[in-house]
């Protein structure tokens, strides 16, 4: 057990794989648009919690096909063509797990620390990105913003996700995640809150100095 922390609570995209986010970022440069464009069409202002359609897909209050019909019309009063479904594809092509992350994970469990995925996502991807977990055992709790509502970056994510762990304070708890966004709101909370970057190794040696687990 580590001393100082109970539990760590990881994102998924972007953690366990590559960040979704350079996805967007690809197909911003295919289509010549400005930097960080695409992005944030398709995506919306990711540090805040909107009436973005990918937000409210997000927090299961629309679906899938109707998210990309409402990206589609924005980004076309741009005159940019920001079919999700392009971004999708190049995310699921660069979503091979990594297996070091996971290993992390399991010796984290065997020293008897708590761990929990915290995601925003869709209910139509919840098989696919499940399907890439080693075993659902490896945590204690799965938190996904399309099954109770609240997406990342409101404070009420984090906070359900330590009630779902056994209650453990914030000032207890660890979180990693791709989106500076998210580590902000982590941080406000009172949670120790590590950036991953797509060089994922550095999140990981800062984790096992703040936990003690390497």
């Amino acid at each position: 057990m580590s001393d100082k922390f109970d539990a760590v609570l990881f994102d998924f995209g972007g953690v366990f794989t590559e960040s979704p986010f350079l996805a967007a970022e690809a197909v911003g440069r295919e289509l010549g648009a400005p930097p960080g464009r695409v992005m944030e069409i398709v995506f919306g202002p990711y540090d805040s919690d909107t009436d973005h359609p990918w937000h409210r897909l997000e927090r299961g209050e629309t679906d899938l096909m109707s998210a990309r019909d409402a990206i589609l019309a924005l980004g076309e009063a741009e005159g940019i063509e920001t079919d999700l479904f392009r971004v999708l594809a190049l995310i699921g092509s660069g979503a091979s797990p990594r297996d070091a992350v996971f290993a992390h994970v399991g010796r984290l469990r065997a020293a008897g620390v708590k761990t929990a995925i915290v995601t925003n996502n869709a209910a139509e991807f919840r098989d696919a990105w499940r399907a890439m977990l080693p075993s659902e055992d490896l945590f204690d709790a799965i938190v996904d913003s399309s099954e109770i509502g609240v997406r990342k970056p409101n404070p009420e994510i984090y906070r359900h996700a330590l009630a779902a762990v056994g209650n453990v304070a914030p000032e207890r708890a660890v979180f990693l995640d791709d989106y500076d966004g998210n580590v902000v709101a982590a941080r406000a909370l009172g949670l120790t809150a590590i950036l991953v970057e797509p060089d994922f190794t550095g999140a990981l040696d800062e984790l096992a100095r703040l936990t003690g687990v390497a």
